[in-house]
């Protein structure tokens, strides 16, 4: 109804900078080191609008603002990018490692050898375990007609400590098996009694032996009787010791055998070894 008209304000327009006359000089023409500098041109005050006390901030690269972008001036040129920038481009991103030309000529090879490497490791694996365990080593005495097993790390004695035996094996340090023919008898049991006498007297020769175990035995298809001995010392220095004999009678055409186990000293681990080899007699 009564409004006042609106004032129409002309758009902005950036002020242009005064150049420099000795920017502005002919190529090749004498510099006046002399003449004064020419002062910057004072603010527009017809182009400021309502509530502005300084005209708008020109366009164009300033070092505090590295890499922002202005509105490209007159020639397309971006104002903001420093004249380095404008004359020979922005500067790269630079990329990630680059592998070298030979290792990339080189790497097919090395992943085929190492595939082929982990084929034949997977090939080697599966014929290991498909193939039978090894069988564990024995003794075989002709003499007495049997054989039996030897636990990992037993050996083969050369001559048997002990007069009458003809094979002797053992571990070296505790565990001795000795084996021999044995003459003809009527009770077993009687026969292992004395032998484990006998050669309690002349191995152990303990302070005190007592009985351990004394019982029928079938070694082999062959029946028997065995028995133990266990030996005990008063001073310090000897540690009980451990003495079987296992009386086995004649069988098949076969004749008798007499298997002798001492253990100086006496251990679960030991006697676990030697009970191994005596069920083992074939």
């Amino acid at each position: 109804m009564g409004e006042p008209p609106h004032r129409a304000w002309p758009p902005e327009e950036p002020p242009r900078r005064a150049r420099d006359p000795r920017r502005a000089r002919p190529y090749g023409a004498p510099v006046d080191r002399g003449a004064p500098p020419v002062p910057p041109a004072p603010p527009d005050l017809e182009a400021l609008r309502p509530g502005q006390s300084r005209p708008p901030r020109q366009s164009g690269w300033s070092p505090g603002r590295p890499g922002s972008a202005g509105p490209p001036g007159p020639d397309g040129e971006d104002q903001d990018l420093p004249p380095s920038a404008r004359r020979y481009g922005m500067p790269a991103t630079p990329s990630g490692p680059r592998i070298p030309r030979r290792l990339r000529r080189l790497l097919p090879g090395l992943l085929a050898l190492a595939a082929c490497a982990v084929i034949t490791a997977g090939v080697v694996a599966a014929v290991l375990r498909a193939l039978p365990a090894p069988e564990p080593a024995r003794v075989t005495d002709r003499a007495a007609g049997v054989g039996y097993p030897l636990p990992e790390g037993w050996r083969t004695g050369t001559a048997p400590p002990v007069t009458g035996f003809t094979s002797a094996a053992g571990d070296g340090r505790t565990a001795t098996v000795l084996v021999r023919p044995g003459g003809r008898v009527t009770d077993a049991r009687e026969a292992a009694v004395t032998l484990a006498d006998l050669y309690g007297r002349l191995l152990l020769h303990g302070d005190e032996v007592k009985v351990e175990d004394d019982r029928a035995v079938t070694v082999g298809g062959r029946t028997g009787h065995s028995r133990t001995l266990r030996a005990e010392y008063r001073d310090v220095v000897n540690r009980p010791a451990y003495l079987r004999v296992v009386f086995l009678t004649a069988s098949a055409g076969r004749p008798p055998v007499v298997v002798l186990a001492v253990a100086k000293p006496d251990g679960p681990r030991t006697r676990a070894e030697i009970d191994a080899v005596l069920a083992g007699v074939r």
